[in-house]
């Protein structure tokens, strides 16, 4: 089979596309073809292992000293149940599934074989492959800091998203409606369109005004991109306020945050926000766009039709 390896660490053109084994899917597994996914934030420092000093150390005894040690980059995944393993009871042959592999990793490539009780689940029967690769990501991250952060605890909460037209902050949004929270989101002016209509009315253009130095007040903020700390922002939290950023540590996923991502994608309450698509074979290319750091939300690899 085709896939992405990782050749080294450094700028997108380490990445090449080579023949590799085809996985075979062992009793509790199901092997399944691959049709979308997406290239993150995460995978573009994996690739460039762009961190000075002790950290870079740190990370190439974790991730590997020259290149990263699993060379098939790629956390998400959207495609065909094709065989599965003899225990599997989850699945059936031609299921639409799509997961996230995490740690893992091995989603740049046509075949991936995953357990049956990993991080998968059948599709939502509205999306197109494209559309549940998009949602994963930014999703389940998002749910993770929200939940950290209590924003479930009451109704209309305020919160403030920094970073609100990324993977993450535009799942936030989402997730935060959800939660019927009061959103303000912080965005470029060139993001404003994209934060309107996903129904936001309090934006703020952080390239026209200082936001830190509003007199509001909030009960959660949250920084989707990791830019911010809490120092910067601790004048616009309220006397029992929260703030968190995805640079505080790692959001895990669970297959409870994928379940709730299926089911308000079916209910029309979360939306795939996809900027731009590419083939597998410019696999650089994209890389280079998420570099820019300009990206809207999402950008997917298309890996077969």
């Amino acid at each position: 089979m085709k896939a992405v390896i990782c050749t080294k660490y450094g700028t997108p053109e380490v990445l090449q596309i080579q023949e590799v084994s085809k996985p075979l899917p062992n009793d509790n597994q199901i092997l399944v073809k691959i049709i979308a996914t997406a290239v993150n934030s995460g995978d573009v420092r994996l690739r460039s292992l762009d961190v000075k000093g002790f950290l870079k150390v740190i990370m190439r005894l974790v991730l590997g000293i020259s290149r990263p040690r699993k060379p098939i980059l790629g956390i998400v995944f959207s495609g065909i149940v094709e065989s599965k393993g003899n225990k599997v009871s989850k699945f059936k042959v031609g299921d639409k599934v799509f997961g996230m592999t995490g740690f893992k990793f091995g989603t740049y490539s046509e075949y991936i074989a995953v357990n049956q009780n990993s991080n998968v689940l059948e599709m939502p029967k509205n999306a197109t492959y494209e559309e549940a690769a998009a949602i994963i990501f930014g999703g389940q991250t998002a749910i993770h800091f929200l939940n950290k952060a209590k924003i479930a605890k009451k109704l209309n909460q305020k919160i403030l998203i920094i970073g609100a037209t990324g993977s993450v902050g535009t799942a936030a949004i989402q997730i935060a409606k959800h939660h019927n929270a009061n959103i303000t989101a912080v965005c470029s002016s060139n993001g404003h369109k994209l934060v309107s209509e996903l129904g936001v009315k309090n934006i703020v253009l952080y390239d026209k005004e200082d936001f830190t130095s509003w007199a509001d007040k909030f009960d959660i903020i949250f920084d989707a991109v990791g830019k911010s700390n809490k120092n910067l922002c601790k004048n616009l939290l309220n006397e029992n306020g929260v703030y968190k950023s995805v640079s505080s540590g790692y959001a895990s996923e669970t297959i409870q945050k994928l379940q709730l991502l299926k089911e308000l994608f079916e209910k029309g309450e979360f939306k795939a926000t996809i900027d731009k698509t590419f083939p597998m074979d410019k696999i650089a290319d994209a890389h280079r766009y998420v570099d820019t750091g300009r990206k809207k939300g999402n950008v997917v690899l298309k890996i077969s039709q």
